[in-house]
């Protein structure tokens, strides 16, 4: 008896304990949602396969919406990914998605994400969402080092 009393416990503890996890209040946020029509535009690329031989080859694809953005100054609100360690970036990407929630990626998909130059001085790592202004672009030939999408000549906005 005393055992099921025991095992009653931490089963209605354990349930209290669920009900407290962060994500358990569906009107609380887990982190600030970025997604707008930019946003939604850049989700849209996709890779055409080809094959070299018995390589594959994945080039981007650019859809329509997508492709009206090139050259254009766009203003994107999203997380830093930093590319390398340190305090302060110049060069990063973005993400709709906080850094803190990369656990998860693979679950749904990898969040979209871009790449970002600041035009001038760099800027301290923050896991709080950022604004930025720039030009985006389209690398060529990802494959040799930048991602696909970019922005460059960012500058952040207050």
């Amino acid at each position: 008896m005393k055992k099921l009393i025991t095992a009653l416990f931490f089963l209605f503890f354990g349930i209290i304990q669920l009900q407290a996890q962060i994500g358990s209040n569906p009107d609380v946020p887990d982190h600030t949602p970025m997604m707008n029509k930019t946003w939604e535009a850049i989700d849209k690329m996709a890779y055409k396969v080809t094959y070299n031989g018995a390589k594959k080859v994945y080039t981007p694809f650019y859809p329509k919406e997508l492709k009206a953005l090139e050259n254009k100054i766009v203003e994107l609100p999203g997380y830093m990914v930093p590319l390398h360690s340190g305090r302060n970036h110049k060069n990063f990407m973005m993400s709709v998605l906080p850094v803190m929630q990369c656990q998860f990626c693979g679950s749904n998909g990898i969040p979209p994400m871009v790449e970002v130059t600041l035009k001038g001085s760099a800027i301290k790592f923050s896991e709080d969402p950022i604004k930025l202004k720039g030009k985006m672009i389209f690398t060529k030939d990802p494959l040799k080092g930048n991602a696909e999408i970019q922005i460059v000549d960012a500058e952040p906005i207050k």
